[in-house]
């Protein structure tokens, strides 16, 4: 078992995984680098080998995809997470794998956001983004992440083999967050510097299309991870809905005696019927979520005395 996994997921970075790879060598020289190459066309792969990383390939496409092949291949003390486009410094590796190995962190967070990224980058909606992104999850999931987006992370072994990795794209990270939040995991911000990419580098990432799956995540995980708020939300649209059908409907039946409009009284019938399902299913499936988060705590000190005896 590896003392040290520096992670880091390419796609057609040739222009900077020549540095990285030495980089993080030298910032932590008992770590074990590993390249995964995500069918680069640039000769990534054959760079990093070069540079002293182990290589490994991942054919199915998409950040999300590497990073589940990596957690389930890897076995290491702390798991270091970095992107290969040499926008994350080095120096910052050794605080962030401290932050696991000596203070018990399970998720240590690289903070751009605190330091040079409103500068340093230079796609305003990305800046937006990050910050719509971090209000929501925050507000919803009652935490202080700072930079829910940064792929600059380190994670304890129990946090990595404990993570179902579902999302397949670049919204892994927003649901790495939210997994860490909802299953009460220790988390740690760790302000690190941030540099823009070097010329020659192209970024990987759709402002629109990848922000609108980071957006569809969050409602997605929303809904898996707090049903009764979400479905009580639903419900009460429902509900108002029917409101507003019905009053007016009410009231010409107090002033006249008779109920004229009798499609809008059955349509508020059926809006107010099933925003209390609607109300009913969150409260179901909120006791099941109870149940599951029961058993997770039980299945990690289950795996935490398994890994004390070995």
């Amino acid at each position: 078992m590896d003392k040290i996994a520096v992670l880091i997921p390419c796609y057609n970075e040739a222009a900077t995984i020549e540095k990285v790879v030495p980089d993080f060598r030298a910032a932590l020289p008992e770590a074990v680098v590993y390249v995964y190459d995500n069918n680069s066309t640039d000769g990534t792969g054959d760079i990093a080998r070069a540079a002293g990383a182990v290589v490994r390939r991942e054919r199915r496409q998409g950040k999300g995809n590497v990073i589940r092949t990596m957690f389930r291949e890897i076995e290491a003390e702390c798991y270091l997470m970095v992107d290969g486009d040499d926008t994350y410094p080095a120096q910052s590796a050794r605080r962030l794998a401290d932050a696991v190995l000596l203070e018990g962190a399970d998720m240590a967070v690289g903070d751009r956001l605190s330091s040079t990224y409103f500068t340093e980058n230079k796609r305003p909606f990305h800046n937006t983004g990050n910050v719509l992104v971090r209000g929501l999850v925050n507000r919803f999931f009652h935490g202080n992440i700072v930079d829910i987006m940064t792929g600059y992370r380190a994670f304890s072994r129990l946090f990595v083999k404990s993570f179902p990795v579902l999302s397949k794209g670049f919204e892994i990270e927003t649901e790495m967050s939210i997994h860490a939040l909802d299953k009460n995991f220790r988390l740690v911000n760790v302000p690190v510097e941030y540099r823009d990419r070097p010329a020659g580098s192209q970024s990987k990432l759709n402002t629109y299309s990848d922000g609108a799956r980071v957006l569809m995540t969050i409602f997605r995980l929303v809904k898996d991870y707090k049903p009764l708020a979400f479905f009580s939300a639903v419900s009460l649209l429902l509900i108002a809905a029917a409101a507003v059908l019905f009053v007016p409907v009410f009231w010409e039946y107090l002033n006249t005696g008779l109920v004229e409009r009798f499609p809008t009284l059955i349509v508020a019938g059926f809006l107010a019927v099933g925003g209390l399902l609607t109300f009913c299913c969150g409260l179901i499936l909120d006791t099941v979520i109870k149940k599951e988060r029961q058993n997770f705590e039980l299945w990690l000190n289950l795996f935490q005395t398994l890994e004390d005896k070995t």
